[in-house]
């Protein structure tokens, strides 16, 4: 595995593969890696592509400085497992290397609705973070394929958008959530979780369980307020529980039977955040 730090570098380096007949496979991350990432870089390596891994933690997509101040470092165990899963490039930039004209007159992406909602509504912000270290790294690593994991369901969507809006030259494939045995989803702020606090973390999975076997055809809007209910009286303070349109995150109350859902979930554990969606 070749690491890279600067951007001219990597680009350059990866031009001169692409020239010579070669398709770039790319996965962003932040870190922390866990087999779900791992996963992607698998899928990447199936395809045939140089598969390269960038690991940057955002300070532009993190709306709460101490969220950003507590998000977990492993580099070294990090850049074992890219090796033993046969990543071939990693990318290891400094902030101002990614940002060296700073953000403060950071370009503004017309998201629409996406930005309102969910995790845009909780996280004000965070979305045009994403959205502009993602076009930065897109516009460093020419990739043919772009490697993004289910769990992030709204970000998976926002990239999309960012990646049409922009005209981007890549092809985004999202792959499944991959779970531990319990059926909690990995994450990398699992790590931040003590050993009781997994166990009631899978109070989260349980109740997008719940809503995948109960919802039927009709109004929604009890079945919801019951898994808020449950979640709350697990000891969770909830941002959000929806049933939404899987295709476009619209709101759904009242349910024709016919459209494809998703669940979605959003709660604290302790000072831990944690995400999960389940496709119905």
């Amino acid at each position: 595995m070749i690491l890279f730090k600067k951007a001219a570098d990597i680009t350059a380096w990866l031009l001169k593969s692409k020239t010579a007949g070669k398709k770039i496979g790319f996965i962003p991350t932040m870190g922390a890696l866990h087999p779900g990432h791992i996963s992607l870089i698998k899928a990447s390596k199936k395809a045939g592509s140089i598969s390269v891994c960038s690991i940057f933690v955002n300070p532009a997509q993190f709306n709460d400085a101490k969220d950003f101040d507590n998000y977990p470092s492993t580099i070294e165990k990090d850049i074992d497992a890219l090796e033993k899963a046969g990543c071939d490039i990693l990318f290891l930039p400094s902030v101002s290397e990614m940002y060296p004209a700073g953000t403060g007159n950071a370009k503004t992406y017309n998201l629409g609705y996406l930005e309102t909602v969910l995790e845009g509504k909780y996280r004000p912000g965070h979305f045009q973070g994403v959205c502009l270290v993602v076009h930065r790294l897109l516009n460093i690593i020419p990739a043919d394929d772009l490697y993004l994991g289910q769990k992030d369901y709204q970000q998976c969507m926002v990239i999309k958008k960012l990646v049409e809006l922009e005209n981007i030259n890549t092809t985004i494939h999202i792959c499944p959530t991959l779970r531990e045995t319990s059926g909690l989803a990995m994450s990398s702020r699992n790590m931040r979780l003590t050993e009781e606090s997994q166990k009631q973390a899978l109070k989260i999975f349980e109740t997008l369980s719940y809503l995948k076997n109960n919802s039927k055809p009709g109004n929604l809007t009890a079945l919801k307020q019951t898994a808020i209910d449950n979640l709350t009286n697990a000891g969770f303070k909830v941002n959000y529980i929806e049933i939404a349109d899987a295709g476009n995150l619209d709101i759904i109350n009242h349910w024709d039977g016919n459209s494809k859902l998703v669940a979605v979930a959003a709660a604290f554990l302790g000072e831990v955040r944690l995400i999960d969606n389940m496709l119905l």
